[in-house]
């Protein structure tokens, strides 16, 4: 039998997630072993208690690196990014699909000198991209832009259920919105 987890929020030394897309989370045992080297301040615990014959420990559930990290600048250009730009929504008739049920399309086509890149790809469903082909006279509805980290961290923390204690520290990071 082993230990449930408890995932932690990993924040830089200045007090902001490392990462927001995909959001950085250590599981327990990593968090553990950072505690230990002494690489991580707690500052959030779960109200649980893990137990050995000689230790009991309270997981963190917020930690911060003693050491800043740089950060990505570049969002990377994938498929799971571009349908959590679009939010898994084709395009082109406005449904949200399973990303199984969803393709790319290119608004401008290769065969028309149309780039593969995030200004021109779009999420569509197959009937849609079907009926679409290489015409150009089928717009999109929300034309494709730029993939932004601050967008897709956004879309990415919607889906997610987030630990209460996370939600002052994504605020203020500007990673969330209050409702």
């Amino acid at each position: 039998m082993h230990a449930p987890n408890y995932p932690a929020l990993v924040l830089n030394a200045d007090f902001t997630p490392v990462t927001l897309h995909p959001i950085s989370v250590w599981g327990t045992a990593r968090t553990l072993r950072n505690v230990m080297k002494g690489a991580i301040v707690v500052l959030e615990e779960y109200d649980a208690e893990l137990r050995s014959p000689s230790t009991t420990y309270r997981p963190p559930s917020v930690v911060a690196l003693v050491r800043y990290v740089r950060r990505p600048e570049a969002v990377p250009f994938t498929r799971l990014n571009i349908f959590l730009r679009d939010d898994f929504r084709c395009q082109y008739c406005g449904e949200q699909f399973a990303p199984s049920e969803l393709t790319f399309d290119h608004v401008v086509p290769r065969s028309r000198g149309g780039p593969t890149s995030a200004t021109n790809i779009v999420s569509a469903c197959v009937d849609c991209n079907s009926a679409k082909g290489s015409r150009t006279d089928m717009k999109p509805i929300r034309p494709p832009r730029e993939l932004q980290m601050r967008d897709l961290a956004k879309a990415n923390l919607r889906r997610q259920d987030l630990h209460r204690s996370w939600m002052d520290y994504l605020y203020w990071s500007g990673a969330l919105e209050r409702e």
